[in-house]
């Protein structure tokens, strides 16, 4: 069992590292998305990824108050962050800002207010 004990710290040096790289590639999507949906997902996703990748290092400990922790913060992320996308992301629409991806699809088949259609 002292093998795992040794091996823990890389452990949660990898989840750290992994948690880090996965939020700066969020941090790229929102500097290189061509609109406020894109950079928008990016965001989202970056951040709540790469938290729970940073939180499971510290779950490699095995201490119950520090796991207690991290399940909280995990939860209230699980529950803020899609809730803040989507208020985010319908303000962006009902405000009639485009969708400038090319190829972008709106699923919706709603034209967001003062939009005329052009098909």
């Amino acid at each position: 069992m002292s093998g795992l004990n040794e091996l823990k710290p890389w452990i949660a040096d990898g989840l750290v590292v992994l948690g880090c790289v996965v939020m700066s590639i969020g941090v790229f999507g929102m500097i290189s998305g061509s609109d406020i949906y894109e950079r928008l997902h990016a965001a989202s996703k970056g951040v709540f990824v790469g938290a729970i990748g940073i939180g499971a290092a510290s779950l490699v400990t095995g201490q119950g108050a520090i796991v207690a922790r991290v399940a909280l913060i995990a939860l209230f992320l699980l529950l803020t962050t899609p809730v803040a996308s989507h208020a985010i992301g319908r303000s962006a629409f009902a405000t009639g800002e485009p969708m400038a991806a090319p190829g972008g699809v709106d699923e919706s088949k709603r034209l967001p207010p003062g939009a005329s259609s052009a098909e």
